[in-house]
């Protein structure tokens, strides 16, 4: 039962994590088919490290020049872009911004156009709007499109004349061109409110508002055609870099196939979704290049040698752009950049003939078995560090120290594969890179996904390992023709497994090598599990036991001064104390969230501000965000002292029983419905604690029947639920008639502000008198008053409150709350409030970053079920 168990739990975990799983596998996937292809083409590839070997530095040097023109002409597109929507941008911020973007690009899904959305905070400091921003931004992605088919038409003409064009390039030309007419269309149907601008409202209703933003933007032409202008003499320099690559390897290529190369390799870039079209750009470009009388040898080393001046100055010098402002992130991106590079280096020094007077130095004291057995190491090692690289950025532990023990063996694999001691070197910086920034990877792995992980490789690699020395030992000899022995077996077995291979194993037909590719998968799979599994990271859970919840509230007796302090120690709640025990903070956690409510409960600022400050690291260190969630304006500097950020979303309604009366025509509804409830029969009953069993059965009836007529379910988080124990010991508010039937009820709980009440659940039951709610709200001022109690809090108004709002969030919430029908029953509910003329209080979400705020509706869905 428990293994069952066990079962059910990890398939449910594989279920809720299938898409990075599936991430993960993709990636694995071609690592995969660069061990193949590095195995098959290896010749090849040695004969092109011999032409780049002999290219011509000062013709390298120009091309590394043009590299750094094109990255000033970004700079001024951008620059030029900004200045159509009339905003002000430097040449150094639009060069600063090209570099940062397109280095993330590589990482993103179609980079080229989801980096756009990337690097605004910076401007929007300045007060530009980001709907200008992410305009301006699209200007430059699409004149980006637009400048390569201007270049384009006249050189594939020429093609066509001369017949170098064939039919997948023209397919490559007319999908783009067909991309562009889409989304030019596209976007004249959605500022037009077509049938398009319909369509996304549905989905996405803050459209309303940033069309207005752009209808009303006016474009300069002028500069929309600088902006043109610079994007073509882009495509000009890209160009030249491939003919100067040419001629750096003594290659004659005349400059109309060096276009033709280049437009090609863009036009297939633009239409890969992957890496910038890494693979994709380098395929079409060696096979365009083909046809201009080069080999195959020659074309992959112009190729490899343009995209050094195309893609990798370009990427090195925007990793060298966040240091123009040095922070945390530098520290967290410089050793996964640097291992990047290694896992590069170490691939290329295997396909590079090693150094003659090196190698014969280390035979005398190495066998050649093991300098083998390190070269392939190191190739291994090296594809591993690229895929690491990934990991390294989100901070994992466990990906440093892959990232460490990977540097280390690449140190000792390149010095004893061939005293390479120039790669060796740079595994030693980048050893000394993880060293340094060792602070900045503490999110932990899931451990227990770890230890399936191992166990499943484990048990896997054993299998594999029998069922390949018993194959390999039992298999005739005419598959093979080799009478293996039991060594021999364990030797082809391993060397499959770990996807090396073995030159001297020849297969004779289909069944042999149908047999070592089920060997290869399943090292494949089994490698690539325990890969995944010992990077996947650890979502901190736990379950808080009573004594902590009775230290909690201990301190909100002593130290509590809002409504929701009551559901900070609720059951549904975690609990964070401070080192001295002397203040505290309730979050639930949802994925990878940890939601707070509220503020700190704790003595002073000082006190609550280092508390946070505590929590703030050790959710870092778990790999969870933080948000809270209903923050006062007044404890927003708490937040802003951790550089947290926060978005107003809605308003808290708190009555003054001094001043509220039942006086005047706009009170006249409220009049009337206490009137119905009383003409039915009903009056007010105040039950106080500890109730009666046979009440609380009442209570609970009416609960279940409001429950089920309005089609809810129990919420929690900022709100309780019917708990028996609890409204046991809790004052209660009945509208009752003389034969004990109940038609509602509210429960009074512990308000811990200063001179204030509120109450949790206000119920009735379907065929409750109508104004039973109205008589119920009175009857509590009333009662309230009576004690001595001024202030009465009638709780949240999501959403509402918002007169002029402040930003493109701002606006797009004022216009859901007030045009959209989902919405509707928030605008109800304030509504209802406002007819017992409460002041209104400011409330706020609290958060780190602006990404999260996508993810936010849906975690915050997650933790109010109760």
């Amino acid at each position: 039962m428990k293994d069952s168990n066990r079962l059910v739990k990890s398939l449910t975990y594989f279920s809720s994590q299938r898409k990075i799983l599936l991430q993960f596998l993709f990636t694995a996937l071609f690592i995969g088919l660069g061990i193949w292809f590095f195995y098959h083409e290896e010749n090849e590839i040695i004969q092109v490290t011999h032409e780049l070997q002999n290219s011509q530095a000062p013709i390298v040097l120009i091309g590394i020049l043009l590299a750094a023109l094109t990255i000033i002409s970004h700079g001024y597109m951008y620059k030029a872009a900004f200045a159509a929507l009339d905003v002000k941008l430097s040449f150094k911020d639009g060069a600063i911004l090209f570099l940062k973007r397109n280095l993330v690009s590589v990482f993103l899904p179609a980079g080229g156009v989801s980096s756009l959305a990337f690097f605004t905070q910076d401007i929007e400091k300045t007060g530009v709007p980001g709907t200008k921003i992410h305009f301006a931004s699209s200007v430059y992605g699409f004149t980006g499109i637009v400048s390569v088919v201007i270049v384009a038409i006249p050189v594939f003409m020429h093609g066509l004349v001369t017949n170098t064009v064939n039919g997948n390039e023209w397919i490559a030309l007319f999908s783009v061109i067909l991309l562009i007419g889409l989304i030019y269309l596209l976007f004249i149907n959605v500022t037009h409110l077509g049938w398009s601008y319909r369509l996304i409202k549905r989905n996405y209703p803050a459209i309303e508002v940033i069309i207005g933003d752009l209808n009303t933007g006016i474009i300069s032409r002028a500069n929309l055609f600088k902006c043109l202008f610079y994007s073509v003499l882009i495509e000009v320099w890209g160009i030249w870099q491939l003919y100067i690559a040419a001629n750096a390897i003594n290659l004659n290529l005349s400059l109309m196939a060096c276009a033709l190369g280049y437009l090609v390799s863009v036009l297939f870039m633009i239409v890969s979704p992957f890496m910038r079209g890494l693979g994709a750009v380098e395929f079409s470009l060696t096979y365009t290049l083909t046809r201009f009388n080069l080999t195959m040898v020659e074309a992959i080393a112009v190729t490899a040698l343009y995209r050094f001046f195309e893609f990798w100055v370009p990427l090195i010098a925007g990793v060298f752009s966040f240091m123009a402002k040095a922070n945390r992130l530098i520290l967290r991106i410089m050793p996964a950049t640097l291992m990047f590079l290694l896992g590069i280096v170490n691939i290329i020094s295997v396909l590079t003939p090693a150094i003659s007077e090196r190698l014969r130095l280390l035979s005398n004291y190495i066998p050649d078995q093991a300098i083998h057995a390190s070269n392939y190491f190191v190739l291994f090692s090296g594809l591993l560090l690229l895929v690491n690289a990934a990991f390294m950025l989100k901070g994992l532990r466990s990906a440093w120290w892959f990232a460490l023990l990977l540097s280390l063996g690449s140190l000792i694999g390149h010095l004893t594969k061939a005293i390479d001691y120039e790669e060796a070197t740079l595994a030693f910086i980048v050893v000394g890179s993880l060293f340094y920034t060792r602070k900045e990877y503490i999110v932990k792995s899931n451990p227990q996904l770890r230890k399936i992980g191992i166990q499943t490789a484990l048990i896997s690699m054993v299998a594999v390992l029998v069922y390949g020395i018993i194959g390999f030992y039992f298999l005739d000899k005419k598959h093979f023709t080799l009478n293996f022995n039991l060594l021999q077996s364990v030797k082809y077995t391993l060397a499959y497994y770990f996807m090396v291979g073995s030159k001297d194993l020849v297969p004779t037909g289909q069944f042999a090598l149908l047999f070592l590719d089920s060997i290869r998968i399943s090292g494949f799979l089994s490698l690539s599990f325990i890969f995944y599994t010992l990077l996947t990271p650890f979502v901190l859970k736990k379950v808080s036991d009573n004594s902590v919840m009775e230290e909690a509230k201990k301190l909100v007796k002593e130290y509590g001064n809002s409504a929701l302090d009551y559901f900070k120690t609720y059951h549904d709640k975690l609990f964070f104390f401070n080192t001295e025990r002397n203040c505290f903070i309730s979050y639930k956690v949802s994925g990878n969230f940890a939601v707070m409510l509220e503020d700190p409960v704790g003595k002073d600022y000082n006190t609550k501000r280092n508390c946070l400050k505590a929590f703030c690291k050790d959710c870092f260190n778990h790999g969870l965000h933080v948000i809270s969630y209903r923050v006062p304006k007044e404890s927003l500097g708490i937040f802003e002292s951790v550089r947290m950020k926060s978005i107003f979303i809605g308003q808290e309604g708190v009555v003054d029983t001094e001043t509220f009366n039942l006086q005047g025509g706009e009170k006249k509804r409220i009049r009337n419905a206490i009137n119905k409830v009383t003409e039915s029969g009903f009056k007010l009953v105040v039950y106080e604690p500890p109730l009666k069993d046979g009440l609380l059965q009442k209570l609970k009836a009416v609960s279940d029947d409001w429950l089920q007529s309005m089609e809810r379910q129990e919420l929690v988080f900022s709100q309780g639920m019917f708990i028996w124990e609890e409204i046991k010991q809790q004052t209660v508010l009945v509208a009752e008639n003389e034969e004990g039937k109940i038609a509602g009820f509210l429960n009074i709980i512990p308000d811990y502000a200063n001179n204030e009440g509120t109450f949790d659940l206000i119920r009735k039951t379907s065929d409750a008198p109508p104004g039973v709610i109205d008589f119920l709200h009175v009857s509590l001022f009333e009662y309230f008053k009576q004690h001595n109690v001024r202030y009465v809090n009638l709780g949240f108004a999501p959403m509402s409150g918002i007169e002029l709002p402040a930003d493109i969030t701002e606006r797009s919430m004022k216009f859901a709350y007030e045009k959209i029908k989902s919405f509707s029953h928030y605008k109800g509910l304030r509504e209802f409030k406002e007819k017992f003329n409460p002041n209104w209080y400011d409330r706020y979400l609290v958060y780190e970053h602006d990404f999260e705020l996508l993810q936010i509706p849906a975690v915050l869905t997650k933790i109010i079920k109760a």
